[in-house]
């Protein structure tokens, strides 16, 4: 044997072995990653959009006043508001000019049908939709003194204290889990032109 050939010593060679599994196993423990608190919360849940209607014709003595041009700007906002990636399987509108205006532009756009429901019969609205619209999306349109009341027939808190008679802007998204050992829950979003006294 050339004696500049040098015989590869045993601990030398375990140790690269071992170097070797441990940065192996430690890739593969890398690319393993468990859910966080927030993404294990997660799963399968009904989303409710709630608005109340755009900005209204304010003349007295209107028995079903329509909108103005800045409530027609913001039901174009309202159309534009929610991703089209989002997809809608029902809208609901009160039976009122200003309601169904408000939602025109996004039930021509999403070629949905505005179903009517009674705001005197918000419980009834919120078991239609948690027994028709499992797992899926609904925009409800409303009015000032009953948005708030539909989250919270949803089961929800209310997002905000009140919704003020001059304010438009308010989009609230309510969360129902289908795992019904989680409460459902709502957040309060702004949307189009900012309302007056905010």
């Amino acid at each position: 044997m050339n004696s500049t050939t040098k015989t590869p010593r045993p601990l030398a060679a375990w140790g690269l072995l071992l170097a070797g599994w441990l940065l192996l196993f430690g890739l593969a423990a890398a690319c393993v990653r468990k859910p966080g608190p927030t993404e294990a919360a997660l799963g399968p849940e009904t989303r409710v959009y709630v608005v109340r209607h755009a900005e209204k014709d304010l003349t007295p003595g209107l028995p079903d006043p329509p909108l103005t041009a800045a409530g027609q700007a913001r039901a174009q906002a309202l159309a534009a508001v929610i991703p089209r990636q989002t997809r809608l399987s029902a809208i609901f509108s009160t039976n009122t000019a200003r309601t169904q205006a408000t939602v025109a532009p996004l039930a021509a756009a999403r070629r949905l049908p505005v179903l009517v429901y009674d705001a005197r019969e918000l419980p009834a609205l919120a078991a239609r939709i948690r027994r028709d619209y499992p797992n899926q999306n609904v925009l409800v349109v409303g009015h000032s003194n009953t948005i708030l009341e539909t989250a919270e027939a949803l089961g929800a808190p209310r997002p905000v204290p009140t919704v003020p008679d001059e304010i438009y802007d308010y989009l609230l998204e309510v969360h129902l889990p289908t795992d019904a050992t989680r409460p459902a829950t709502a957040v309060a979003h702004r949307y189009g032109a900012s309302s007056v006294n905010q």
